[in-house]
């Protein structure tokens, strides 16, 4: 964004960086609709369903610091005032918004905004305002007093809401499958619904093998005894028959897994399966 204009009278200058921070969110939402764009991209993400999605474990506060303003991505419950790049949704604000503005082109002290640490992502929990302000005065840093927060999955890849679809459905995934290191990170889908047929998969793979072997196995060992024993050598086939393509190796998996069943109605794995599957399924 291009610095605002000092025109030499503070005020009057407050005053056109509102109208065109405003005059900006308009003309987004027009594109928007005119791009038939989803509506959450200008969607600020809710701080709740965030960790939600992702798990809480704990948060701690690690004080003040100087973040980049585009790494806040969202709110704890300010959401509606302002649009994904903090640009005023209504002049419902604006008093407020020009005060600041006033405030921050005369060279005032503006306190430090509140935010939590998600990862590398940032919400505020007060501040709003002077986050506006900043985007619309052309600068990309601002002072926070910042908690951080751990979650049980890593918040990368969350741009919009939509995202915390994916990351809600493999934590649950996770919780019922609790794969750990490489393998955790080998098992992903686009779909979520994929990872709650997966999760059942898995679940009924290990019913089978505990009656098979008349011992009680955990889900940690469930999980890693399928992912050693199964789903490794089962995409190590599929990858020599040509069978992965432009899947992701969980997609891969679950797809013939599924065909494989349909088709001939067996759950062992050999030659004569993939080639049924190669053959009639594709």
């Amino acid at each position: 964004m291009s610095p605002s204009r000092d025109t030499g009278f503070p005020r009057a200058d407050a005053e056109h960086d509102f109208l065109r921070a405003r005059r900006r969110q308009v003309l987004s939402r027009l594109a928007k609709w005119l791009r038939g764009e989803p509506d959450d991209v200008n969607i600020m993400l809710p701080f709740s369903e965030v960790v939600d999605a992702l798990g809480y474990q704990g948060e701690r506060r690690i004080g003040a610091r100087v973040i980049r303003l585009d790494s806040i991505v969202g709110s704890v419950d300010r959401g509606r005032d302002f649009d994904r790049r903090f640009r005023p949704t209504s002049a419902r604000v604006r008093e407020r918004w020009e005060r600041l503005a006033l405030a921050t082109r005369r060279g005032e002290h503006i306190p430090p905004i509140e935010v939590y640490r998600v990862g590398e992502l940032h919400f505020i929990i007060d501040g709003h305002h002077r986050v506006s302000v900043a985007h619309a005065l052309g600068l990309s840093t601002i002072e926070a007093q910042v908690t951080d927060v751990r979650t049980k999955l890593d918040p990368s890849g969350i741009r919009f809401r939509g995202d915390l679809i994916v990351k809600d459905y493999r934590r649950l995934f996770l919780e019922r499958v609790p794969l750990t290191g490489q393998a955790r990170a080998a098992v992903l889908v686009s779909d979520p619904w994929d990872y709650a047929k997966l999760g059942e998969h898995v679940e009924a793979w290990g019913f089978r093998l505990m009656q098979d072997e008349g011992a009680f196995l955990d889900r940690a060992r469930v999980a890693q005894r399928w992912h050693d024993e199964e789903f490794v050598p089962v995409v190590d086939m599929l990858r020599q028959a040509d069978l992965i393509g432009d899947r992701t190796e969980a997609e891969a998996y679950l797809w013939v897994a599924g065909e494989r069943y349909r088709l001939i109605r067996t759950h062992r794995w050999d030659d004569e399966v993939i080639e049924a599957v190669r053959t009639r399924g594709r």
